[in-house]
C-alpha cells in the first residue's frame, strides 16, 4: 500500500480555512479518496484536553513558552496516534493547523524566537512535515470582522488579542513561507469562499 498525503491548512483568525477544509474533504470523498479530517491542537482525546487548557479565555496569565510547549506536546501525541497511522494506511490527512502555526504565532508574533520554536517542534514531529501546506492569507481586519459576524464560531483566547498581534501573525506566516517555499502555497483568503475553495483545489490537484 502506498503512503498517503499529509495536507495542512494554515492562516490567521477568520481566514476561512476550516470552512474550506470541510468543502475539500467532501470534494475528495466524492472522488472516492480515503480522507481523514483532523485539527490542531486536538484531533484525539489527549490533544483535545490540551486544547482546552491552551484556548480557555480565562487563562490570560499563560506564559508564552508554556503555550508553545503545550502546542508541541499536543502535536506530538496527535501525530503518533492519528496522523502517522492514517498516512501508513495510504489515506489523505487534512489537518487544520500544524507546525507552521507555532512558528507564526509563538515564534514570531509572541516574540519567543523563530528558531527556538522550530527546535522544540522538530523534536516533536521527528521529520514528519506535510506534503503540502495551504496558507490562507487574509487581512487581519477582514478576518476578525468575520469572527464577530459568525455566531457559531468558537471564540478562544487568541481571538481576543489586539490587532497588532494578528498583524504580527500574518508577518510570521510570510517568514514561514520564505523558510519552506516549496511546501507552502499561498491562497488569497480575502476572496469569496467559493473562489478560495477553487484556488485551494488547484494546488491539491497539482500535488496528486
Amino acid at each position: 500500500m502506498s503512503k498517503g498525503f499529509f495536507i495542512t491548512f494554515e492562516g490567521g483568525e477568520g481566514a476561512g480555512k476550516t470552512t474550506v477544509l470541510a468543502e475539500i474533504e467532501a470534494a475528495l470523498k466524492e472522488k472516492s479518496y480515503s480522507v481523514v479530517r483532523t485539527r490542531e491542537p486536538g484531533g484525539i482525546r489527549i490533544a483535545e484536553q490540551i486544547r482546552t487548557v491552551i484556548l480557555d479565555i480565562e487563562h490570560t496569565e499563560m506564559d508564552s513558552r508554556t503555550e508553545a510547549l503545550l502546542y508541541a506536546a499536543a502535536r506530538r501525541q496527535h501525530l503518533v496516534e492519528k496522523v502517522i497511522p492514517a498516512l501508513n494506511e495510504g489515506k489523505i490527512v487534512l489537518c487544520d493547523r500544524f507546525i507552521d502555526s507555532s512558528l507564526a504565532y509563538q515564534g514570531y508574533a509572541r516574540g519567543i524566537g523563530f528558531d527556538n520554536v522550530k527546535a522544540i517542534n522538530e523534536f516533536a514531529i521527528e521529520g514528519y512535515l506535510p506534503d503540502l501546506t495551504l496558507f490562507f492569507d487574509v487581512d487581519p481586519e477582514i478576518g476578525l470582522t468575520r469572527i464577530k459576524n459568525d455566531d457559531d464560531r468558537e471564540i478562544n483566547r487568541l481571538d481576543q488579542e489586539a490587532m497588532h498581534f494578528h498583524e504580527r501573525v500574518r508577518e510570521g506566516y510570510k517568514k514561514v513561507m520564505e523558510t519552506y517555499p516549496n511546501r507552502i502555497k499561498k491562497i488569497d483568503a480575502n476572496q469569496p469562499i467559493s473562489n478560495v475553495f477553487k484556488d485551494a483545489m488547484v494546488e491539491i490537484d497539482k500535488l496528486f
